[in-house]
């Protein structure tokens, strides 16, 4: 599907199913000596694969001489044996999972970025957006540097290397060019001998650092990519943190920290595997409370909770549970299709959920059915969705989101980039109820969401709820320029 998904790409055919997206995924491991460290990355990724599934790269060091394989697709496509033999061993290794929100969903965009100066090599992988990449290109091309791809990772790999010129460690450098960065990032980076690992002072963006059984410092975008190389979890790495790995040990630099933390509250709702820790807080705890959230406040007379894969599974059995009325398995998930499914004509977009979503008919015909999902974003998806569930015989549908309405752009790091797409701009709830052929529909409220993750050690962003946003925003984020045709 992936190789279609290429093909079509290239042919100018391709149009996406077009839901809530995810941003991306790091990763990056530290062992004192050599070792098939590509192997342990390649696993973590793996299990980071829900947080970007239109290209991954893994880089690995082997005495500061930097191999490295990336290309869109799917980790286990861009990855076999063979490849992953060329990497090669070494001490060091940096992995990345992408979905683009800044810069096209070409190769040249793929990541970790490699870049090679007079200091010697780095390597960088980000996730996140940076709010002011456009001004910081623009200056660095004016000083007449030379991008090669559209991604605002490029755009920090030059600030640090300006630094690392002048700055007598890569650590440092690290330190100063955050000075320069405003919005979201989680960064691991690499150098000859060194494994750095960033985080912006809001700490918008998880990050977390492990060690395993032999050594190993890791450090990962999730605590499930730890699970999958077997590493335990140390802590997390804290907003405006800079830790740095090599044969000394482990040591932090604090320079940005101590500010107001603004975690994107969509980590619990549905960026994150259910299986993973965020900020202290399990992510399906969340979702099961987000669950007996929807339940206090929009109660409902029905047969059956039923929810929608994946992410709207957990937050149904807490809307059950709180509310006594049964859970029922409603749909089976085709498992070898993504989170974005391609539709070679849009004539095709009716038949996209029937491919990805099929109706167990037994557990929804004849009964009134509540209907659980992490968001709805322009309501083709759900509208879609509600039918499947009124076509295999469902009396009512009454449908509940884990998520207040999306009124508002994202510039963090997520998809949600204007307010012409979002159906809550255009419509009351009981508009949204109708135009999706809902008996009812009801949203988690905005203090409600803020409390699915009680007990986390941050705060919240839910700018795109509410339009305040933790620091100052910008009035438009206008294309690349190098993605828009002339006279755009």
């Amino acid at each position: 599907m992936q190789t279609l998904h290429i093909l079509l790409e290239r042919k100018g055919m391709i149009h996406l199913y077009k839901g809530l997206h995810e941003e991306c995924g790091v990763f990056g491991i530290y062992a004192n000596n050599t070792s098939n460290v590509a192997s342990l990355t390649y696993f973590a990724l793996y299990a980071l694969q829900h947080r970007g599934q239109e290209s991954c790269g893994i880089v690995v060091n082997d005495k500061g001489v930097l191999s490295y394989h990336k290309d869109l697709g799917l980790v286990p496509e861009v990855f076999n044996e063979e490849n992953l033999n060329k990497l090669g061993l070494g001490n060091i290794a940096i992995g990345h999972v992408r979905y683009s929100t800044t810069g096209k969903p070409n190769r040249s965009n793929a990541q970790p970025l490699v870049v090679r100066h007079i200091k010697g090599p780095m390597s960088i992988a980000h996730n996140g957006n940076l709010i002011n990449a456009r001004e910081l290109r623009e200056k660095y091309e004016l000083k007449g540097a030379i991008f090669h791809n559209t991604n605002d990772t490029e755009v920090i790999s030059y600030a640090i290397t300006e630094q690392r010129l002048i700055q007598p460690s890569i650590e440092k450098a690290v330190e100063q060019a955050m000075f320069k960065f405003k919005g979201a990032y989680s960064l691991v980076i690499m150098s000859p001998t060194k494994l750095i690992a960033a985080r912006d002072p809001q700490g918008f963006r998880p990050l977390c650092m492990g060690s395993t059984p032999d050594g190993k410092v890791v450090f990962a975008s999730e605590t499930c990519a730890l699970d999958s190389v077997g590493a335990e979890f140390v802590r997390n790495v804290e907003p405006g943190e800079i830790v740095v790995s090599d044969k000394e040990g482990v040591k932090s630099i604090k320079t940005h920290c101590g500010q107001k933390t603004s975690m994107c509250v969509f980590e619990y709702v549905y960026f994150s595997r259910p299986d993973s820790v965020i900020q202290g807080v399990s992510v399906h705890s969340a979702r099961l409370k987000a669950g007996e959230f929807l339940w206090k406040e929009h109660p409902v007379d029905a047969d059956v909770v039923v929810g929608v894969p994946d992410s709207g599974l957990d937050a149904a059995l807490g809307f059950s549970r709180a509310s006594g009325i049964p859970y029922g398995v409603g749909f089976v998930k085709n498992r070898y299709i993504g989170r974005t499914f391609i539709q070679p004509d849009q004539s095709q977009r009716s038949n996209s959920v029937r491919i990805k979503l099929n109706v167990i008919k037994d557990v929804v015909c004849g009964k009134r059915v509540v209907l659980i999902d992490d968001s709805i974003v322009r309501g083709t998806t759900s509208a879609r969705i509600v039918g499947l569930i009124r076509e295999a015989g469902a009396k009512e549908v009454h449908m509940r989101i884990s998520s207040p309405p999306f009124t508002n752009p994202c510039y963090f790091g997520t998809d949600i980039d204007s307010k012409k797409n979002l159906i809550a701009c255009k419509m009351s709830v009981d508009e949204i109820a109708k135009e999706i052929g809902a008996d009812s529909l009801g949203y988690l409220s905005v203090e409600g969401v803020k409390k699915i993750a009680e007990g986390a050690d941050c705060g919240f962003c839910v700018g795109c709820f509410t339009g305040n946003y933790p620091v100052k925003v910008p009035k438009e984020m206008p294309k690349d320029k190098f993605e828009s045709k002339i006279g755009e």
